[in-house]
């Protein structure tokens, strides 16, 4: 690309930072790291009535939190701010002013009552509602007459009425739009703050803003902004409308398909590295069969090229999978650092546990490694740890306690078990080869029982760590309640 590339992300600050936000974000950042650019965060915060510093918090931290951080904007500076639309009010004013002195747009003093009356009308005669331009001719007299009066009023632009407004989409290639369906509309409330449109034309243009990457459903406003890019003279950015996210139902993403804020996966104990890689590959595709990518590897093969037409489906067992190929890499500190948040949270340990506590629990942590996808598993893969429901999962599980053989495995293996002067993972490991080599009977006769008869599953950690974890006194209650003991 010739030119340096400036992009930008522009939330808006009314409620939880939404995982389709943030995958807008990202391929933001991404093409300005790919490029050599500039990112920039900006806040659109004209709706007044749902806008809160909170989310503004909650949207900065979950950036900073997946890796997302920008070259200029809010918190950082620059040459273009300031960086908050409601701290841009007066230049918004003064390309109004221009615009209006310049007649490329009016004061329109039509009620709600007569603009609901004419689309009524409209729609009634089978027509696109498109305002008629009532107000589009009053004279400069009977303007200044109505401004004086106090009258409430809004000002339109003036938009083409014959011919197309085309966007030229790096995603979706040209995509027409009829001008005259368009219609003068509204780019200053009654209030006096300028709508989404007009706004963010303005702080495009005057930020340099090179490309515009963001989610499709915007793709309808474009054909507006573009009518005011030209009534400004100001040269458009390049487009790019990257697909929905969708849900395993291929529709909408939203609540009913489970988490949708950033925040929920970090508070479940999904790490930002997986979350990054995950969100990268929900629309874009790498060159390769390669699915886990560090944060430079994506960075240096993003392309807009590479961003597919077609909706992502948001899979949480591909991203489950994702998170768990990071989780295996973390070391034993780390891990546990992710997981005793969720431990404490559930009860299983006290938030002023003591240091031989937390040592136990670290080990115990670190031997369910293999079965904890994302922080908050820990708590069912440990309860074999924390709770007496231990009775065999189904009748498969419960066949295995019902072998002709298991009494005499159990309490061939409390007898040996009682008679380890300290019961650890290495000094119980060679018990099971004694009980096994004593009654003549194979390894998983012996493994089985002992496993199903502590935690009702089939499957786990290594038996030994198991039993060590418990220790002899548990291990020993167990075995006894499973009433085969000899």
């Amino acid at each position: 690309m010739s030119e340096r590339v400036r992009v930008r992300f522009a939330p808006s600050p009314t409620g939880p930072f939404h995982i389709g936000g943030a995958r807008s974000a990202l391929f933001n950042y991404l093409l300005a790291r790919h490029e050599g650019g500039t990112f920039v965060v900006r806040v659109e915060d004209t709706d007044l009535k749902r806008s809160t510093a909170e989310s503004e918090i909650n949207i900065k931290a979950a950036l900073r939190w997946l890796g997302i951080n920008w070259d200029e904007g809010i918190d950082v500076g620059g040459d273009y701010g300031p960086y908050r639309q409601m701290e841009r009010l007066d230049l918004y004013k003064k390309y109004t002013e221009k615009l209006i002195a310049e007649d490329k747009a009016y004061y329109c003093f039509c009620t709600p009552e007569e603009l609901e009356a004419e689309k009524e009308k409209q729609l009634a005669d089978g027509e696109t509602p498109v305002y008629s331009g009532k107000c589009s001719c009053l004279s400069h007299d009977r303007v200044e007459e109505y401004l004086k009066e106090g009258r409430p009023h809004v000002v339109r632009i003036r938009a083409p009425k014959e011919g197309l407004v085309e966007v030229d989409d790096i995603v979706r290639g040209k995509v027409p739009f009829e001008a005259a369906k368009i219609g003068d509309f509204v780019i200053v409330k009654s209030d006096g703050v300028p709508v989404y449109n007009y706004c963010v034309v303005l702080d495009d243009a005057l930020m340099k803003i090179t490309h515009v990457i963001r989610a499709e459903e915007h793709l309808s406003n474009t054909p507006r902004q573009l009518v005011i890019y030209r009534a400004l003279g100001f040269e458009p950015p390049r487009f790019a409308h990257v697909s929905l996210i969708l849900g395993a139902d291929r529709k909408k993403m939203s609540k009913r398909h489970g988490a949708t804020s950033v925040q929920q996966y970090r508070d479940m104990g999904y790490l930002p590295e997986a979350l990054f890689n995950f969100l990268a590959l929900l629309g874009w595709t790498p060159e390769g069969d390669e699915e886990i990518l560090s944060h430079d590897e994506i960075c240096s093969r993003f392309t807009l090229e590479r961003v597919a037409k077609n909706p992502a489906v948001f899979d949480i067992e591909k991203l489950n999978w994702i998170n768990f190929q990071y989780m295996k890499q973390l070391d034993a500190d780390r891990l546990f650092e992710v997981c005793l948040p969720h431990l404490q949270q559930a009860g299983r340990i006290a938030k002023d546990a003591d240091a031989a506590t937390l040592t136990w629990a670290k080990d115990m942590v670190w031997a369910l490694r293999e079965h904890i996808q994302y922080g908050a598993q820990v708590v069912e893969a440990a309860k074999i740890f924390f709770t007496d429901d231990y009775a065999p999962e189904n009748e498969e599980t419960a066949a295995v306690l019902q072998e002709e053989t298991a009494p005499a495995v159990l309490s061939a293996f409390v007898q040996e078990l009682e008679a380890l002067p300290e019961v650890t993972a290495d000094t119980v490991q060679p018990l099971f080869k004694k009980v096994q080599k004593g009654l003549g009977v194979k390894g998983k006769f012996v493994y089985m029982p002992i496993r199903v008869a502590l935690t009702g599953v089939m499957h786990g950690p290594d038996l030994n760590v198991i039993i060590a974890l418990m220790g002899r006194k548990k291990v020993m209650a167990r075995l006894q309640k499973s009433g085969l003991l000899q």
